[in-house]
């Protein structure tokens, strides 16, 4: 008799269960649905005028003809993209904000910060790629070398006196900077500066000797003001085809860009993740951005979440490496 009951109760809580179940989850597809009825909002954790801003600003307009809504973009730099990861991280996990940074939020942040505000791996989910940009060995003029090996030889031969510039500390040029310190055998003094224009500003007035320049000083190399010496990607850049890559001339494990992308609250549903992702692709796919990503020396990179992150997990094994090896700790 009680197994009749207790069945009995069973087979009535069933319906009630299913009821429920079906009431946690009409939330999240409804909002999937709906999604977007307002505007998105892009977090660029860089300065205004920096290359991140520039990729994010050039696609926030074609972003908004897929998706039907406006797509604003808002400066939030600090602390090597963390500020505005840290904003993003901690709003409703709903897809209206996204952060603008770069794959270092993940493959060094954590690594250079003592302390961090949120942790990108578990907080933060990949939404897609933007692009990225090419890192070009660029030197004062007065210098006396005319190519990585002349470079290399005078470096050798001045132990200590030479001195290079980077964004900041932990920002992929200083971290290429480094590793090609290592590579080459070289030592010089790294100057750390609040973004890259104060420090082009000072190689143009030799204050410094060299910098693994992001893109901004094309206009001053063409002009004569500055030597490029070599690019430190996997391939020679469309702009300057005669500047060699540092592979090519035989540094081993130089083939590191500056990649930048979109970052959602880890919570987000995945069909809106899936959603923006695919906004941003075809976005990257008009060639009228393609070219404007040209002109500062990156290529748009439409692909997969997945494969985005997969980019970050490979920086994370060498930049986490590198920093506790050369002790490198935030500004």
């Amino acid at each position: 008799m009680q197994e009749k009951r207790t069945d009995r109760f069973r087979r009535r809580l069933l319906p009630v269960c299913a009821a429920m179940a079906l009431a946690f989850a009409v939330p999240a597809t409804a909002l999937a649905q709906a999604w977007p009825n307002r505007p998105v909002k892009i977090l660029v954790g860089f300065p205004p005028g920096g290359v991140a801003d520039i990729m994010a600003r050039s696609m926030a307009p074609l972003m908004s003809e897929t998706l039907g809504q406006p797509v604003v973009v808002e400066s939030r730099a600090g602390a090597n993209g963390n500020v505005a990861a840290d904003a993003v991280a901690k709003s409703p996990a709903d897809g209206y904000t996204l952060a603008m940074t770069s794959t270092g939020i993940e493959s060094v942040n954590p690594f250079l910060f003592s302390k961090m505000p949120f942790d990108p791996a578990k907080d933060l989910a990949p939404v897609a790629a933007a692009g990225r940009i090419q890192l070009f060995l660029t030197a004062r003029p007065g210098l006396p070398a005319s190519d990585v090996e002349s470079f290399v030889r005078y470096a050798k031969a001045h132990p200590g006196k030479l001195s290079f510039g980077s964004a900041g500390s932990g920002s992929t040029p200083h971290l290429v900077g480094e590793l090609f310190k290592q590579s080459a055998g070289i030592y010089a003094v790294h100057v750390p500066y609040r973004g890259a224009a104060p420090a082009l500003q000072d190689l143009l007035a030799s204050q410094i000797d060299f910098f693994f320049d992001p893109g901004i000083s094309f206009a001053n190399v063409r002009a004569g003001k500055l030597k490029m010496l070599a690019v430190a990607s996997g391939q020679r850049s469309p702009l300057f085809p005669d500047v060699p890559t540092l592979a090519e001339r035989g540094y081993k494990n130089m083939d590191y860009d500056t990649w930048f992308g979109l970052f959602a609250p880890a919570a987000t549903p995945p069909e809106v993740r899936q959603r923006l992702n695919e906004a941003v692709n075809k976005a990257l796919a008009n060639e009228g951005l393609r070219s404007r990503f040209r002109d500062v020396g990156g290529e748009a990179t439409p692909m997969t979440a997945e494969a985005f992150k997969g980019i970050a997990r490979k920086e994370t094994v060498v930049f986490s490496q590198l920093i506790k090896d050369r002790d490198i700790q935030a500004d």
